[in-house]
């Protein structure tokens, strides 16, 4: 069995032990609960191949871990894992989740060490095998402190992997939306659309949060840095693609038209071809910084 298998197998036993939790202690959670399961299983696929090359008990840290559901997940297989994740970050219905989470993971010996900071602070050297995030980085408040004080923190020839959108390209995932060239502007645009989002707990929230980062800004912060190396993988976008045809949850966030459109683009395999554009005109960043000897 593959990585990949191997961990989709062993996080459904782990994800279905949790919704038997929440059908138990707090039903009304259901739905919420199965969007962040269904990240979890995004997010596990997404390292699967970093993970597979790591040694067993490697240090591993998640970069704004939420719900700790993919945290947990890699300390059952073995993994020493530290859970990066502020500590009364979130909604009343979230912190109740992620307290069902904590406490069953706890019970199963398979809670991470949480560390209740924000990314901008961690102080660590020399400390990780690898670090990632999934859909964390939009959301930082200093992309290239958080950058700089990760790949500190990490051990020479390890990898921080993380993946968010791409604000260089014209559209917000979150709010399912165009953009015009700057966030001041589009807000300007779109107010109606933004503040009155009401698939969202928070849309003000939200939308204060972003930081608009691009695959250039990364590319900055590396440059300034001789130890550090950056890649931009381009195949994310045809996985986010094929995910929308068959991820109902996932596909239920984009509009009916954008579905359609996409599934046409799958269907005839054409879904494929933005792979082979630069990375800084993809609407997704797959980003991998190596840190190196100077």
């Amino acid at each position: 069995m593959s990585a990949v298998s191997q961990g989709d197998a062993s996080i459904d036993a782990w994800l279905d032990a949790v919704a038997q939790r929440i059908a138990r202690d707090a039903p009304e959670l259901r739905a919420l609960f199965d969007v962040y399961a269904g990240e979890a299983r995004f997010g596990r696929r997404f390292i699967a191949e970093d993970l597979a090359r790591l040694p067993s008990g490697a240090r591993v840290l998640e970069v704004g871990a939420g719900s700790y559901l993919l945290s947990s997940q890699l300390a059952r297989e073995g993994f020493d894992v530290i859970a990066l994740e502020p500590v009364g970050q979130g909604f009343s219905h979230f912190r109740r989740m992620q307290e069902i989470v904590s406490r069953l993971a706890a019970e199963m010996n398979c809670m991470p060490r949480v560390l209740p900071v924000e990314a901008e602070r961690l102080d660590a050297a020399n400390a990780h095998d690898f670090a990632f995030s999934i859909n964390v980085m939009e959301h930082v408040g200093d992309v290239a402190a958080v950058i700089e004080r990760v790949a500190a923190s990490l051990r020479q020839g390890a990898c921080y992997r993380f993946t968010c959108p791409n604000y260089a390209f014209p559209y917000e995932p979150h709010f399912n939306m165009p953009t015009l060239f700057s966030k001041p502007l589009t807000e300007r645009w779109m107010a109606k659309r933004i503040f009155g989002n009401r698939q969202l707990d928070d849309p003000a929230g939200t939308w204060r949060s972003l930081n608009w980062i691009t695959v250039g800004e990364i590319a900055g912060v590396v440059r300034r840095h001789p130890d550090l190396r950056v890649r931009f993988r381009r195949d994310l976008l045809t996985s986010t693609l094929e995910r929308v045809v068959r991820d109902p949850q996932f596909a239920a966030r984009r509009s009916a038209l954008m579905r359609a459109g996409i599934a046409t683009l799958v269907r005839t395999g054409l879904h494929r071809a933005p792979a082979a554009l630069p990375a800084s005109m993809l609407p997704i960043i797959d980003c991998e910084i190596e840190k190196r000897a100077p």
